[in-house]
């Protein structure tokens, strides 16, 4: 199945706009971002509630940028074509991310669920990390474990 937007000539920074846009339009009283090599990252405030999406951008050492497919995948790409490689999938990531964000504001507006429930995961706690962040080794224990009740409430596990 072909990625969202895989071809998408829209730039990082229309996309970062668009976003902070589309925050403000739902209700979000701060916007930032930043980027490192390898990271983005967004930052709002919604509802009272400090929110950090931190989003891992593709790997510009990639294979899949650097060299041919398969059955050729031994022969090295020019540096200028695996860089436009590169600056498409960067390209695309920027766009799912907005799209996603979307989807997540109108399921707010629409009342299917709350900023916090929407965004839970990337609610920033005092400490710097994030929810999902401080939970994640917690959630990987409990289903390590095989401890989990059942899918459906009032159905016996097989």
């Amino acid at each position: 199945m072909a990625k969202y937007a895989a071809t998408t000539s829209v730039s990082p920074e229309q996309r970062r706009g668009e976003i902070e846009r589309t925050l403000a339009r739902y209700g979000a009283t701060a916007f930032g971002y930043a980027t490192t090599g390898d990271r983005a990252q967004v930052v709002f405030e919604m509802n009272g509630r400090r929110m950090r999406l931190d989003v891992a951008l593709p790997d510009r050492e990639s294979r899949e940028f650097t060299h041919l497919p398969p059955p050729r995948s031994y022969t090295s790409r020019s540096a200028a074509e695996a860089e436009k490689r590169y600056q498409q999938a960067v390209r695309q990531r920027w766009a799912a991310l907005s799209l996603w964000i979307k989807a997540q504001c109108e399921a707010i507006d629409s009342e299917i669920v709350t900023a916090e429930q929407a965004f839970l995961g990337w609610v920033v706690l005092p400490d710097g990390l994030t929810l999902g962040e401080k939970l994640h080794p917690q959630l990987d224990a409990m289903y390590g474990s095989g401890d989990m009740p059942a899918l459906m409430p009032g159905v016996a596990r097989a």
